[in-house]
This record gives C-alpha cells, structure tokens and sequence, in this order.
C-alpha cells in the first residue's frame, strides 16, 4: 500500500515514504518509549513504530549515520549509496551505526527500506 500523507511528511520531515504494509509506521518521538530512532544529518531523528509480528516500509532517509531498535522488533534495514548497499541488523532496543558510520570510506547511504520482526 502506499504510504497515506506521504506528501505532506515529504514538504514537512524532508524524507519519503514509499510504500508498506501498515505493520511500520512513522511516529512522533515524543509518543512513548521503546520506537525505533533513525539519525539523520539531514533532517531531526525520525522514529518509528512496529506493529503485528513483521513489518515492511519502503522510504528514502538521506545521510543516515545511525539507528536504535524498537523496543518489541528486531529490524533489517538495507541503505543504499552510488551502487553498494549496506544491510544493518538491529536487535530489540539495540544501538548501530549504520550509512555513513559504518562505511570505511564515510559515504553518504540512504535508508530505503525496513523490515522488522518480532
């Protein structure tokens, strides 16, 4: 399904939102505890809920230098830079770098898609 609003969070966050199946979803950080917490030297930290037992959102976060698991959901996100792709695993809670943090040669990645289970 396309992602609803994806518009408007694209002119207000600066980051698209593609496409899912309604299990991750963007969340307002101040919301709770526990959300997944993507960094970003584009734009403030952007986090995000997951729901049911899987979950998958296709996006596009530029200049991700880290990400901290959601509390419930394991994740895998894949990044993306001039033709490499990067596959982070992030367990329950956990802190990664990812992108540019965890490239020996510092390039800029982008986040185009998360998967999360519990």
């Amino acid at each position: 399904f396309n992602y609803p609003g994806a518009d408007a969070i694209k002119a207000q966050k600066g980051i698209v939102l593609k496409r899912g199946d309604g299990h991750v979803t963007l969340a307002d950080c101040a919301s709770g505890t526990g959300l997944m917490e993507v960094y970003s030297r584009k734009s403030e930290k952007i986090c995000f809920r997951a729901t049911g037992s899987s979950g998958y959102l296709s996006l596009e976060i530029p200049s991700v230098y880290g990400v901290k698991g959601e509390a419930d959901h394991e994740a895998d996100l894949k990044l993306t830079t001039d033709g490499a792709t990067q596959s982070i695993d992030v367990g329950k809670g956990e802190w990664k770098a990812a992108g540019e943090a965890a490239d020996p040669d510092g390039r800029d990645f982008v986040l185009v898609e998360i998967r999360t289970s519990k």
